[in-house]
């Protein structure tokens, strides 16, 4: 469950990954109402050290539908741990740091352990580990302010579009009072690949707003992906650990 949920994670971020590119004072040369939205969308960023709490994952594809909790640890910028356990027994294992992904799972006795350049040798396109923690925590896959965006305005929220077409289009979805994310939206026409996350209601925690629910919904050559993560308690800034150690005896997966 872990490794469908890992990878489909990481296809979410392959699409981002693809052509990005930083456009000189993109932020400065926005129009001035969207250099505001995409302002505040950053000054408003959930500020911590670590957080830590419990959520539930549903994974979809076309064969299967499958449902599993899971505890979730987080050191800001250096690692993302995650536990699967049934009936208080851990079941799978998930470690990722900007440097490695790693993972591991009981059932099937295999396990992956690679750098990110290896997975991004395999997918074809670099990956980092930023844009997965901004995903997780509701903030904008790119860096806005490294990009040249047109704004709308709607009830949904205020919509921001690249000025430049690339391989990659783009459209983000901010709510209007509070500056999360409210959906992001990437696909590379080329490739038949796309990927659409939403965000559900925020919840307030210790003075925070922290997602409630997200949704990512991966398209590649026809076939669809559903993945939905229901935080049910979260913890900021108390004291984490991320105990991880490969068991003797498991096979490991090639990604060539």
């Amino acid at each position: 469950m872990i490794k469908r949920i890992i990878f489909a994670l990481l296809l979410t971020l392959s699409i981002a990954a693809c052509g990005t590119k930083k456009a000189v004072s993109g932020f400065e040369r926005s129009n001035a109402k969207a250099a505001g939205v995409i302002k505040n969308h950053y000054d408003k960023a959930i500020q911590f050290n670590t957080l830590s709490g419990k959520l539930r994952a549903t994974y979809q594809d076309a064969d299967r539908t499958q449902s599993v909790n899971l505890s979730f640890r987080m050191e800001k910028d250096k690692a993302i741990w995650m536990s699967a356990s049934i009936l208080g027994f851990p079941m799978a294992k998930a470690y990722i740091t900007p440097q490695k992904v790693s993972y591991y799972e009981k059932v099937g006795k295999t396990y992956f352990d690679g750098d990110f350049s290896l997975v991004s040798q395999w997918l074809g396109t670099p990956l980092d580990f930023e844009k997965l923690q901004n995903l997780l925590l509701g903030q904008a896959i790119y860096d806005l302010r490294e990009d040249v965006y047109t704004l709308s305005e709607s009830p949904r929220g205020f919509q921001l579009l690249p000025k430049k077409s690339s391989d990659v289009k783009k459209m983000f979805m901010l709510d209007s009072e509070t500056f999360k994310a409210k959906a992001q939206q990437l696909a590379q026409d080329s490739k038949n690949r796309s990927v659409t996350v939403t965000y559900g209601d925020y919840q307030r925690v210790a003075g925070r707003l922290f997602p409630e629910t997200i949704t990512i919904i991966a398209n590649e050559g026809g076939e669809s992906t559903n993945i939905t993560l229901l935080y049910r308690s979260i913890e900021f800034d108390g004291e984490v650990s991320f105990p991880f150690s490969i068991p003797s005896g498991y096979d490991e997966i090639s990604v060539e």
